[in-house]
C-alpha cells in the first residue's frame, strides 16, 4: 500500500483532532502463525496545544499487566509528522492522506524479561462514526513476526450496549 492510494476518502483523519480528549482501544496481538498471544484495552489523553500532540496511553492486558506510552508528535507539514517516545528507538515516521494515516518506527518492545527490537508498519483507517482502524505489521531482525490489531474510539462517540446500532437486527426480548 502507498498512502496516496487513500487520498480523497473520507472521512479525513487528522490525528491532532482525532486524539484530543480521551479515546479508548481495544487491541489483540496475533503471531505469525495466527495465534492470538496478548489482549489488552487502551485509554489515552491527548492533548493538542497547536504545535504538539502528547498521547499518554494506558494499556491493560488480559492477563493484568500494566504499561504506559507517552507519545510527543509534532505536524511537520501537511499530512507529514514526526514522534518520540521513551520505547521508541529514535524518530517515529509518519504520512497521512484522506482517512489514512502510515506510520513507520522502531521500538524496545518489551517480551518477558527482554527487550526486543522490533519494526513496526503501522496503518490507521479512519471511519464513519468515528472508529478508527489500526494494523500494525511487527518485524524483528527483517522476518514479520505478527500483528497488532486495535480499534480506537473517542470517549464522547462510545457505542452503548444497549444501543441498537443496525435497527435490521433487534436484540432478542428480555425473558419475563
Amino acid at each position: 500500500m502507498k498512502i496516496g492510494d487513500f487520498a480523497g476518502n473520507t472521512p479525513e483523519l487528522r490525528i491532532e483532532q482525532y486524539f484530543a480528549g480521551r479515546t479508548h482501544a481495544w487491541g489483540v496481538f496475533e503471531d505469525r502463525f495466527g495465534t492470538l498471544r496478548r489482549s489488552f484495552t487502551v485509554a489515552i489523553d491527548g492533548r493538542w496545544d497547536g504545535r504538539e500532540l502528547v498521547l499518554d496511553e494506558r494499556f491493560l492486558y488480559a492477563d493484568g499487566e500494566t504499561d504506559r506510552r507517552v507519545w510527543r508528535i509534532v505536524r511537520t507539514g501537511e499530512g507529514y509528522y514526526e514522534g518520540r517516545a521513551d520505547d521508541v528507538i529514535g524518530t517515529a515516521v509518519g504520512r497521512s492522506a484522506g482517512n489514512a494515516l502510515n506510520w513507520t518506527y522502531e521500538m524496545a518492545l518489551k517480551v518477558g524479561g527482554d527487550r526486543w527490537r522490533v519494526r513496526f508498519d503501522d496503518w490507521m483507517w479512519l471511519q464513519p462514526g468515528d472508529a478508527l482502524i489500526n494494523r500494525a505489521n511487527v518485524y524483528r531482525w527483517g522476518l514479520w513476526i505478527g500483528t497488532v490489531s486495535l480499534f480506537f474510539l473517542p470517549e464522547g462517540r462510545m457505542v452503548r450496549p444497549d444501543t441498537v446500532v443496525n435497527p435490521a437486527v433487534r436484540p432478542p426480548a428480555a425473558a419475563e
